[in-house]
């Protein structure tokens, strides 16, 4: 296995189209939404034998939290294709994403399904304790919906888990 990573301006269209249709495969209720919060940053691809078998995005967000906005490596789209789970092709591409966030960012970010706790877990991302919201047009709006489900890896900043965490607005789950 191999892991590249690569800008979305920088990865052919034909990649993108396959990491899209493998994310499609992989998430049940898969969205256009969920595509569109996938693009705009470094896409981490896993290859064998020249076909994509894994990708994970990493996109810039703003998160709210003790009156300060932060700048995050939010984690977006990652996804092994289902005859290659359990092989490490996870992990290699968080990794190659979290150099990214350990370098350029001030925390790292991501809603987590229940079947990927452990792999984060594994490699420090802490959960939320705190509350979750969304910084909506109308104000900063609690989403308890999120409450548990997002994590967090600490880079830059020292963060109070117990605090409030606000993202930044977007089209679909905000979180």
């Amino acid at each position: 296995m191999t892991v590249t990573t690569a800008h979305t301006a920088d990865v052919a269209v034909a990649t993108l189209a396959a990491a899209k249709s493998l994310l499609e495969a992989a998430f049940e209720d898969w969205t256009e939404a969920d595509w569109e919060h996938s693009l705009g940053g470094i896409h981490a691809l896993a290859w064998e034998d020249g076909e994509l078998v894994g990708q994970g995005s990493l996109v810039q967000r703003r998160l709210l939290h003790r009156g300060r906005a932060l700048r995050a490596g939010y984690l977006e789209g990652l996804a092994v294709r289902a005859d290659r789970r359990g092989r490490g092709h996870g992990a290699a591409l968080v990794a190659a994403l979290e150099r990214a966030i350990r370098s350029a960012y001030d925390l790292g970010a991501l809603s987590v399904t229940d079947a990927a706790v452990g792999l984060y877990v594994a490699r420090g991302w802490e959960p939320w304790r705190g509350t979750t919201a969304v910084l909506a047009p109308e104000g900063i709006v609690r989403t308890p919906e999120d409450d548990g489900g997002v994590y967090v890896l600490r880079a830059a900043v020292d963060l109070d888990l117990d605090a409030e965490l606000a993202c930044d607005w977007r089209d679909g789950d905000v979180w």
